[in-house]
């Protein structure tokens, strides 16, 4: 079988995966449940699982960016999926205005005496102390690359 004829044979069966009746819900649960069972078996390791997962997600994130280039431009509904198109609209250019440019401009500095006050003491423009601001810590998390 030449490599044309698996990927054509994956694409008639992704087209018949799920039925109309499974819901976003339901893959929400097919996915935890997945990784459950994963956990409970041990009969594959999670290391691996997530390896073939992550570079699936980036096939389907992929074909889907594809195929949306494809799709009507109009609303449908088909297998419980809804397709709206939107106008993506307009955004202001708000640099296009001086004082705005300026405003700004002051802003980024002031946010850079900010990141600054929070490894020594610093002053601004006019002689004053720029306050260490509170911090909000991020989550952490794990970087996945291949």
């Amino acid at each position: 079988m030449s490599k044309l004829q698996f990927f054509e044979m994956r694409a008639e069966q992704l087209t018949t995966l799920y039925d109309s009746t499974f819901t976003k819900k339901e893959a929400i649960k097919t996915g935890e449940k997945l990784v459950q069972e994963v956990l409970d078996n041990g009969d594959v390791s999670i290391l691996e699982l997530t390896c073939n997962l992550v570079r699936l997600q980036e096939v389907i994130a992929t074909a889907v960016t594809e195929l949306r280039k494809h799709l009507p431009i109009e609303k449908t509904e088909i297998y419980g999926v809804t397709f709206t198109p939107t106008n993506g609209g307009n955004t202001v250019n708000y640099s296009d205005d001086e004082i705005y440019r300026t405003i700004k401009s002051d802003l980024d500095a002031r946010t850079e005496q900010l990141k600054m006050a929070q490894k020594q003491d610093t002053f601004d423009a006019y002689g004053n102390q720029v306050p260490k601001v509170s911090t909000t810590p991020r989550k952490d998390s794990i970087m996945i690359k291949f």
